[in-house]
């Protein structure tokens, strides 16, 4: 498999945009880095990279060839999944992509529960929004995606969805805390910090407020989901999440959360995908039948009428 190591060296420097980069990375010399590049070249019969002052980028030619080697590179990992799988070692890689809501409870313990039965399955996350993480799937630079309201796409295969209603977080003491549900228009009364442009969760709120008279005053837009915790429970800014992500129940934790009234339809799908026609890694199959069981469980668990 040495010519493996030949579309590698292709790859990085498609992902980097420049051969000095690449080549620091792989640990070559920039002009044996180009050496391997002109012989594939050759071979194609025709340029891969075009070359200019600002750096690399591929040409048509190699928009194909990289996607061609990335197919490729992730039917390897599922053959060697798959051949470990079958002598017992039950090793692997799995690589996901997923919204922030699930980082501070759901998704670790999923993999602590996984690992506890597959101690030498290695996994890799990226936290990222679901434009993102779809692109990830179609680059093959994950197996899974999970993400909250993805938009619709012919090569994006959905194994489980779970509908989630979107909720409020606050201080304990927040006087919004007092109401077992709220509406968004209660909400509006206190300001109000977002997530940014992109996540599900800013694209629900966006729709509900364009077609209602409730105007929130926005004191902060951030990326980081910690941030808009941190800042909520710092005074009386109310902040939202999908549920799955909502803080627990602890009689000595800062914050809170109130689900939204189904009144205002603030509910959006939390989606487990991976790309159309792929055979997934046997680690990575496994995990996202166990994911799927651990999310119908929790649509199975009722919760508060609202």
């Amino acid at each position: 498999m040495r010519h493996m190591r030949i579309w590698t060296y292709v790859d990085e420097a498609a992902r980097l945009g420049s051969l000095r980069k690449a080549a620091e990375k792989l640990n070559i010399t920039p002009s044996a880095l180009q050496r391997r590049i002109r012989d594939v070249e050759e071979d194609l019969g025709t340029p891969i990279f075009e070359r200019t002052a600002q750096g690399i980028h591929l040409t048509a030619a190699g928009e194909g060839m990289v996607r061609w080697i990335r197919g490729q590179s992730a039917d390897l990992e599922r053959l060697k999944s798959q051949i470990e799988d079958m002598s017992g070692l039950r090793r692997g890689n799995v690589r996901i992509a997923c919204s922030q809501a699930l980082v501070p409870f759901f998704l670790p313990q999923e993999i602590s529960e996984f690992r506890s039965r597959f101690p030498q399955v290695r996994f890799s996350v990226e936290v990222q929004d679901h434009g993102v993480a779809l692109r990830m799937l179609r680059d093959f630079e994950c197996d899974l995606a999970i993400v909250f309201r993805p938009d619709r796409s012919p090569d994006i295969h959905p194994l489980f969805v779970l509908g989630q209603r979107l909720v409020a977080i606050m201080r304990r003491d927040h006087p919004l805390a007092e109401r077992d549900q709220l509406r968004l228009r209660d909400c509006a009364a206190y300001p109000v910090a977002l997530p940014s442009s992109g996540f599900g969760t800013r694209a629900i709120i966006d729709d509900l407020l364009a077609g209602s008279s409730t105007r929130f005053d926005v004191q902060l837009q951030s990326n980081s989901f910690e941030m808009l915790r941190n800042l909520a429970s710092s005074g009386d800014v109310v902040t939202f999440q999908a549920e799955i992500g909502a803080p627990r129940e602890d009689p000595d934790g800062e914050l809170v959360y109130r689900v939204l009234s189904d009144r205002d339809l603030a509910h959006g799908p939390l989606v487990v995908c991976q790309l159309k026609g792929r055979t997934l890694p046997v680690a990575a199959a496994k995990f996202a039948e166990q994911l799927s069981r651990s999310l119908e469980a929790i649509r199975s668990t009722p919760g508060p009428d609202v």
